[in-house]
């Protein structure tokens, strides 16, 4: 099984959090805030500093227990913000496809999980490197837009299907998508979206 988890080393983090901001984002389930702990990204992530550290044991916890549950035949990515996890990539069979969510589910401190993992041949590597940059574009779209926080919303590829998550307003989720679904070669857009009210939203920026 081939699997891709945001859960990397430090200073690795810490650089793909830099590359970022500077519209250049890695591939599709690298944490934009969780993993790397720098005081910006920190200000400006809206879940908890306990959530973050939460998220990123999540991710790393994936590797071993879909390995455990699908041994090689599977290729599956796993992210998590705010403990809602999400499962994206490709499976055997539909066996193959809940046994992956079980063994999400079974992970400490997983709040619920999103299964978006497709019975089908695994994808080539030309279209993971299409995801990687398509997420890429996507999140320097964001930038551009100058209406979002880019540093709030994950953004996950997966054969040219866009994943959006994140704590964000209504008003923020619908912007998102629609930035999304206006870059050129993404096929379709998915609201993850933890939605959170304009006044939530005002009292988290006041932190």
């Amino acid at each position: 099984m081939t699997l891709h988890r945001s859960a990397r080393p430090l200073l690795l983090a810490l650089g793909a959090a830099l590359a970022a901001t500077t519209l250049a984002s890695g591939c599709a389930p690298l944490v934009i805030g969780g993993a790397a702990m720098s005081g910006a990204l920190l200000y400006t992530d809206r879940r908890t500093s306990g959530a973050q550290l939460e998220d990123q044991a999540i991710e790393f916890k994936a590797g071993p227990r879909l390995k455990d549950a699908l041994g090689e035949r599977a290729h599956l990515n796993v992210t998590s913000y705010n403990r809602l996890v999400l499962v994206t990539g490709e499976v055997a069979s539909e066996e193959d496809r809940a046994a992956a969510e079980k063994a999400m589910a079974g992970v400490e401190n997983v709040r619920s999980v999103v299964n978006e993992a497709a019975v089908m041949g695994l994808s080539s590597l030309t279209s993971r490197s299409n995801d990687t940059l398509l997420t890429s574009k996507v999140k320097a779209a964001m930038i551009d837009d100058g209406n979002l926080q880019p540093s709030a919303i994950k953004v996950v590829t997966e054969r040219a299907t866009v994943y959006l998550m994140g704590r964000v307003t209504e008003r923020e989720a619908n912007r998102a998508a629609e930035v999304a679904r206006g870059v050129s070669g993404v096929q379709k857009v998915v609201r993850v979206f933890e939605i959170i009210s304009e006044a939530e939203l005002k009292a988290i920026e006041k932190k």
